[in-house]
């Protein structure tokens, strides 16, 4: 078969064997009883026997429950978008259109999507800085309970945790001080699907949780689960989930995430366990984020170097691949599907590369001045400039290194000097222009430097 671009690429990369420090969780390793030459038999649509995902019942709403009963939660719902439908859907159950909404700075981009379509008010919650670690560290309660009472008119607070660096924070004591207050969590976990197989980390505290399978547990790309404790039904799961998922979702993938649950429960938790074992010892063994600088999910490898960038191409050049890198950091994602030979292929790469401390890494400025809503600034006629162009200029889209997917300047901000210099020092990897409002041709105007 010839004039096959991208199924050659993938084809060539896969023939190399590369050792997948990556997502997804299921490293490129047959998916458990799921062999390929089955996809087509199984690949059905809306019919009385395959059942329908948004109507709920039946061999769906079967293994639904199955999911949810080994997260500890009310309901669970399939999502074939990705975390980013399960982010979207939680926001729109948890909100009205107009509403205040508490934010989490270190959001991923899928949650200031949905600022601009639910037409959100966002107060935004920076993350305390860790020095040494030269990452943001986990949110406290205090905090979360200072910004709800200078906003009491806050709906929901959604907060990532873990973060892309494996930093977790204290759901169950954030969960008391948001309900006190009378609003929703929403739990961005979309790189905690494999903690509820390893212990007890607070995800239940969660009125809504939204995770990847896919990004470390043996499942197809694209495939999550969006969780409830009991405060949204699953016909409201349905309900919000279905505007922004196909109506023809993929049975292969929903019927990946019940065997995916299956082989956990059946005897990939204790490969988890094992999995965790390693990344501890190779902790020890190489300058990484430690439980010492704050709460980790277990299974996140975080390297510290001198430049991190440095160390990911030399990582790169022996065929080993990471998830990301900063200029600080390389971050690896070991999952149950690494086995001792990974493991050992791995460590002898780590002792070829250059580790160290963390160079001084910057935090992150203060947030711009907003001067659009994230609505008005994502829909209005835009154009593009360079980035050093831009100062002044209203952001009509995401300025955000990816990965991870967290904005330094959102939409509806001003772009200032600080965040490019910010931007330039950890070497922002685009070479796209950026995005402004075409409004902000006049940006010194009263109307469009407030909201």
């Amino acid at each position: 078969m010839e004039n096959t671009p991208l199924y050659t690429a993938l084809r060539n990369f896969a023939a190399k064997t590369p050792l997948r420090m990556h997502m997804p969780g299921h490293k490129g390793k047959p998916l458990p009883n799921f062999p390929l030459e089955e996809l087509a038999a199984l690949d059905f649509t809306e019919l009385p026997p395959t059942g329908n995902l948004f109507d709920g019942g039946g061999a769906i709403g079967e293994a639904e429950a199955l999911w949810a009963e080994a997260f500890h939660m009310d309901s669970c719902l399939f999502l074939t978008g990705g975390s980013t439908q399960g982010v979207l859907a939680a926001l729109t159950l948890a909100c009205k259109p107009g509403d205040t909404v508490l934010l989490d700075r270190g959001s991923h981009r899928s949650a200031y999507n949905a600022l601009a379509l639910l037409d959100l008010k966002p107060v935004y919650l920076e993350r305390p800085w860790l020095e040494e670690a030269g990452v943001t560290g986990p949110i406290s309660p205090e905090r979360v309970e200072e910004m709800l009472k200078a906003h009491p008119g806050s709906k929901a607070f959604c907060l990532t945790s873990p973060t892309y660096y494996g930093v977790l924070s204290d759901l169950p004591a954030l969960a008391e001080v948001v309900h006190r207050h009378g609003a929703i969590l929403v739990v961005d976990g979309a790189h905690g699907a494999h903690l509820p197989f390893l212990g007890d980390y607070g995800q239940r505290a969660a009125d809504l949780l939204v995770v990847s399978a896919h990004k470390t547990l043996p499942a197809p790309g694209q495939t999550a689960l969006l969780f409830s404790n009991g405060a949204f039904s699953h016909a409201e799961l349905r309900r919000a989930a279905s505007l922004y998922g196909s109506s023809s979702p993929s049975y292969a993938m929903m019927a990946a995430l019940d065997l995916c649950r299956a082989h956990i429960l059946e005897g990939g938790a204790a490969a988890y366990h094992q999995t965790a074992e390693q990344v501890a010892r190779l902790r020890r063994r190489f300058p990484a984020l430690t439980q010492q600088s704050a709460p980790l999910d277990p299974t996140r490898l975080t390297l510290l170097s001198p430049d991190g960038y440095r160390a990911q191409r030399a990582l790169e050049e022996r065929n080993v691949w990471p998830e990301m890198a900063d200029g600080g950091h390389v971050v690896l994602i070991p999952t149950c599907a690494d086995g001792p030979a990974d493991f050992a292929r791995l460590e002898t790469a780590l002792e070829q590369i250059q580790l160290g401390p963390c160079p001084g890494y910057p935090p992150p400025p203060p947030p711009p001045e907003m001067a659009l809503s994230p609505r008005q600034a994502l829909f209005a006629p835009r154009r593009a400039l360079p980035l050093e162009q831009a100062v002044g200029h209203i952001s009509a889209g995401q300025v955000a290194p990816y990965p991870p997917g967290v904005p330094v300047i959102a939409p509806g901000e001003v772009v200032d000097k600080k965040s490019i210099a910010y931007l330039k020092q950890i070497g922002y990897n685009t070479l796209e222009d950026v995005s402004v409002a075409v409004l902000c041709e006049a940006a010194s105007a009263p109307e469009f430097r407030h909201l």
